[in-house]
């Protein structure tokens, strides 16, 4: 064996503990999020998929579902630092970004200080992004995109990793700026947080009106999630996995497609970024589970949160009462 085998090797062995080392992780990073959220256990996994893959994710719930919880405290346990941000209809680019400030020094000179906004943090849960005109949307899902930001011609590098969670409120849409399509597609997945059952808003009910302080331990460092993201890209993937994430794609697409429910109800469907996200996701669920490649049924469990936002239904789908969920099982349903 030469040395490249054996550097190959190596790197091989080391992926598979990582593999093993993320999967006893993640269970210590659940046992921790219980101890201060009830239920939920499908967000948490789901914005876990989200953080592993790089992506950002777009929280959809009614207000008091814990969505600012949730997120702060996974970047508690996983040692992040954690920014809110309250979208305003008077929010500036700036207030996100951050400005340029003059000091006097010492000596009466004047300068320009950058002082740093709120996005330079590790977690930033950008709170109803929909109630922020369209030009401070787009200074963040710029940032997003890029992770940096330019003031005054210079540019500054944000922390790693950078992962946004923008949330929205599904039921009071007056005085808001719905996000377009094209800004919608930046976010990896739309996780619906939806109401606890009666037991858990019981649970809930005891433990946030007691003296109860949970103590939280870190589980994973900043390092650790930049190695992890590096990891799930080299988790290898099936060409047969592959062509089946294409596969529900591309039938999500009205234009020459033999489902006549999708021509029927489907003005727009989901572009390639949706595949690639698709497989991302199925990849960062396997490692979660302790597996070393996805399978279908990995793409199958994250193919609502990746395609649910990218399918534009049209007027026929909304008279009949048909959402972009209940589409997306019927294509799941028909590709078997």
């Amino acid at each position: 064996m030469n040395i490249q085998d054996q550097k190959a090797d190596s790197k091989i062995t080391g992926d598979v503990k990582a593999v093993e080392i993320l999967s006893q992780a993640r269970a210590k990073i659940e046992s921790e999020i219980e101890k201060v959220i009830v239920g939920q256990k499908k967000v948490i996994e789901e914005i876990l998929i989200c953080l592993l893959s790089s992506g950002h994710g777009l929280i959809i719930g009614v207000p008091g579902l814990a969505k600012t919880l949730i997120v702060n405290t996974l970047a508690n346990v996983l040692d992040l630092s954690f920014n809110r941000v309250q979208f305003t209809p008077d929010l500036m680019p700036s207030d996100i970004t951050g400005t340029e400030i003059i000091e006097e020094d010492a000596a009466g000179k004047r300068n320009f200080r950058f002082v740093k906004g709120p996005i330079f943090s590790n977690i930033v849960l950008a709170d109803e992004i929909n109630r922020t005109p369209p030009k401070t949307q787009s200074a963040l899902l710029q940032a997003m995109q890029e992770h940096k930001v330019t003031v005054s011609g210079v540019t500054h590098i944000l922390p790693e990793p950078f992962f946004v969670l923008a949330t929205q409120n599904p039921i009071e849409q007056e005085g808001t700026y719905p996000l377009p399509e094209a800004q919608l597609d930046r976010f990896m997945f739309s996780i619906y947080i939806d109401y606890p059952t009666a037991e858990q808003e019981m649970e809930i009910v005891k433990t946030t009106t007691s003296a109860y302080t949970p103590k939280l331990d870190k589980v994973l460092t900043s390092n650790d999630i930049i190695e992890l993201q590096r990891l799930l890209r080299r988790v290898p993937v099936a060409d047969d996995v592959i062509k089946y994430a294409v596969k529900l794609t591309s039938s999500t697409r009205p234009n020459n497609n033999e489902l006549k429910f999708v021509s029927d109800w489907v003005s727009w469907g989901a572009g390639p970024r949706a595949s690639q996200y698709l497989i991302l996701g199925a990849k960062a669920r396997a490692v979660l589970d302790g597996r070393y490649t996805p399978t279908r049924d990995d793409v199958k469990a994250v193919s609502q949160t990746v395609l649910r936002h990218r399918i534009v239904t049209n007027f026929n789908a909304e008279a009949d009462g048909i959402k972009a969920d209940e589409i997306i099982r019927r294509i799941i349903d028909t590709n078997k």
